[in-house]
């Protein structure tokens, strides 16, 4: 499917939770002309403990160089864990260019802060040791993400369900955690007189409006397997990496034609 941009953040190559096979997936079901990596892409703090790196996670690497080399336009926005980046704002490598923010102009003329989103949160601006205890912490979910998954394969139980997606949407402090996360993005948004945000960082993906301000979050590539695209005519769509761009338009059709069928069905219930 060719769309106009693709958002891409959170993947945490070099760790065992990285589900590079999923993205692969994803990058071959959807070609653009803008790609976005929006931060976390290469876990440096992870790397420091140990490095894991698959062939597949390799893989994604050289796909995404190709793409650069084939002219599509390829920009890194450095998050947290790949905070060493960001001493290179502004210089290109390898047809990549580093930026560690960029307002995108969308086809319906609508503009966006591309940022990681990192500088919103309390905890990794101030309580460093504290973000790489909740990191390790949050990895052994995800490690036992696997063991699980081999359980539900092994059971012929369908579908994908999350450790840590779980336990972080139960945990009541993590929700308060993801809404002040959104409040302060959205602050600085409009006050920067934009119309909407696209970030990473909490592993949270939605689309949403809220008091006039489109509020973004790809999501993640260790736990939802989320992308943010962006479509010819501007429209901005969360999509999932376990779904093949087939289904997606399928899925999208059909909830058209299930709105469509509504409406027609107040119209007849309206008529005199």
């Amino acid at each position: 499917m060719k769309v106009r941009s693709l958002f891409i953040s959170d993947v945490h190559l070099g760790t065992r939770g990285c589900q590079a096979e999923r993205l692969l997936e994803l990058l071959r079901d959807y070609d653009s002309e803008h790609l976005f990596l929006v931060g976390d892409i290469i876990d440096f703090w992870a790397m420091n403990r140990s490095i894991y790196w698959t062939p597949e996670q390799n893989t994604v690497v050289q796909k995404v160089l190709r793409r650069a080399r084939h002219g599509e336009h390829v920009m890194l926005i450095p998050g947290n864990h790949d905070e060493a980046l960001r001493e290179y704002d502004g210089v290109s490598f390898g047809d990549i260019l580093v930026a560690n923010e960029h307002v995108h102009v969308a086809a319906d003329g609508r503009r966006y802060l591309v940022l990681h989103g990192d500088e919103f949160d309390q905890v990794t601006r101030y309580h460093r040791w504290l973000a790489v205890l909740g990191d390790i912490g949050y990895n052994f979910l995800v490690r036992a993400n696997g063991w699980i998954s081999r359980l539900r394969r092994g059971l012929r139980i369908p579908g994908y369900w999350s450790l840590a997606g779980y336990a972080k949407r139960r945990v009541k402090s993590a929700v308060s955690f993801i809404f002040d996360f959104e409040d302060a993005v959205i602050h600085a948004v409009r006050e920067r007189g934009l119309d909407g945000v696209i970030c990473g960082h909490i592993h949270s993906a939605t689309v949403k409006e809220t008091d006039g301000i489109t509020y973004i979050n790809c999501g993640d590539w260790v736990d939802s397997c989320t992308a943010i695209v962006e479509h010819m005519n501007g429209r901005m769509e969360l999509i999932h990496g376990w779904k093949p761009a087939a289904l997606q338009d399928a899925a999208n059709d059909a909830g058209s034609t299930l709105n469509r069928r509504a409406a027609s069905a107040d119209f007849l219930q309206e008529a005199p």
